[in-house]
C-alpha cells in the first residue's frame, strides 16, 4: 500500500504515453508523469516513489524528493503568501502550505521555520504547522544517561539552546557546555545528560562516560605533530579556544594531557605544551582508569541557518 507522504517502494502496473501506473493499494493505481519516470523503467519493476496530492487534489508519484516528509520536522523557506496563508519550498513542483491557523507568528517570504509536516486525514493533503508542541510527545520520556539521540535545533535562549530530541520530545543544550556553532534547523548527534524530575530533557553534545582517553590523547598528539611539536594552548586556555584547535571539550583535554604528561610524552610550560616523545604504534593504548569521565569529540554538521 502506498503512504501519502511518504517514500514507498511501489510495483509498475503499466506504461502509458504520459507515464507510468503504480499499484497503491487502496488507493488504486498511482500515475507517475512522464517527466518522473526512471530511464529504462518497464512493468512489474519496483521504485522509489513519493506519494502525494498534486495542485488538482490529485494523488500522484514521483521520484523526486522533498526537503522533508510526512511526520518530520524541518527548517524551510517560505516563498510566498496570500489570503491563504505561506507557502514553503520543500523540493517538489507544488509547494507546501502552513495555514495561518497553523501560523505562530506571521510568516514572512523570503524567511525560514521550523515546521511540522503532517497529512491531513480527511482531505488527504499535505500541509505544514509552525505550532511544534502539538506534535511532541507528552508522555514522560524514557532515556538512559549517555544515550545516544538525534538533535534539531530549533531556536537559542537565555541558557542555551532548545532542540527537538529524536523527532518527540524537547530539550536543551545549555550554553556554557557548547563549543561549536549551532544554527537554526542544523541536525546534530547528541547524548541524554539527565531527564530531570519535572520530565525535561538535559543535553550534551558529549557523551557522559567517555572512556577512551587514549583516542583524544592521538588527537592531541596530532596537532601538535602539525604545529611542529608545540602550541600555546594550557588549561588557563578557554573552552572555545580548546574546543577550536582540539575539537574536543575542556574537561576532555585536562584528562588527555595529564595522562600524557604522566606517562611523559608531553611536558607543560608556562605558554603551551611540547612533544617529548612519540605515541606508541596505533596497536598499542594508553590505559585509562574507570574513574576517569572524558567526554566524546563531536563531529560538526554541516550549518543550516545562523540562529539570532
Amino acid at each position: 500500500m502506498a503512504d501519502i507522504g511518504k517514500l514507498n517502494k511501489l510495483r509498475v502496473v503499466k506504461e502509458v504515453d504520459f507515464g507510468i501506473y503504480l499499484d497503491g493499494g487502496i488507493h488504486g493505481e498511482i500515475l507517475m508523469p512522464k517527466r518522473y519516470v526512471p530511464e529504462d523503467c518497464k512493468p512489474e519493476d519496483i521504485i522509489d516513489a513519493f506519494v502525494y496530492m498534486d495542485s488538482a487534489d490529485r494523488i500522484i508519484a514521483t521520484t523526486e524528493k522533498p526537503f522533508a516528509m510526512v511526520d518530520e520536522f524541518a527548517l524551510l523557506t517560505v516563498i510566498s503568501v496570500n489570503q491563504v496563508g505561506a507557502f514553503l519550498d520543500w523540493g517538489l513542483m507544488k509547494d507546501l502550505l502552513v495555514p495561518f491557523s497553523e501560523q505562530t507568528v506571521k510568516m514572512e517570504e523570503g524567511k525560514s521555520y521550523i515546521v511540522f509536516i503532517y497529512l491531513d486525514n480527511e482531505s488527504r493533503r499535505i500541509a505544514a504547522s509552525a505550532k511544534l508542541d502539538q506534535f511532541l510527545d507528552n508522555k514522560p520520556p524514557v532515556f538512559e544517561v549517555g544515550e545516544a539521540v538525534d538533535l534539531i535545533i530549533c531556536s537559542k535562549t537565555e541558557i542555551g539552546y532548545k532542540a527537538i530530541v529524536n523527532n518527540t520530545w524537547w530539550g536543551v543544550l545549555y550554553g556554557n557546555e557548547v563549543f561549536q556553532h549551532l544554527n537554526k534547523g542544523q541536525h546534530v548527534k547528541g547524548y541524554i545528560k539527565k531527564v530531570r524530575e519535572d520530565d525535561k530533557i538535559d543535553l550534551s553534545l558529549f557523551k557522559p562516560h567517555y572512556a577512551k582517553v587514549d583516542d583524544i590523547s592521538v588527537i592531541l598528539m596530532e596537532r601538535l605533530e602539525e604545529r611542529g611539536g608545540y602550541l600555546e594552548v594550557t588549561d588557563k586556555s578557554t573552552p572555545e579556544t580548546i574546543y577550536d584547535v582540539f575539537g574536543v571539550s575542556k574537561k576532555a583535554y585536562k584528562i588527555a594531557v595529564g595522562k600524557l604528561y604522566k606517562e611523559k610524552y608531553i611536558t607543560l610550560e608556562k605558554n603551551g605544551i611540547r612533544i617529548i616523545r612519540p605515541l606508541p604504534a596505533p596497536t598499542q593504548v594508553l590505559p585509562v582508569s574507570p574513574s576517569q569521565d572524558p567526554q566524546e569529540d563531536q563531529v560538526q554538521p554541516q550549518p543550516d541557518q545562523p540562529l539570532s
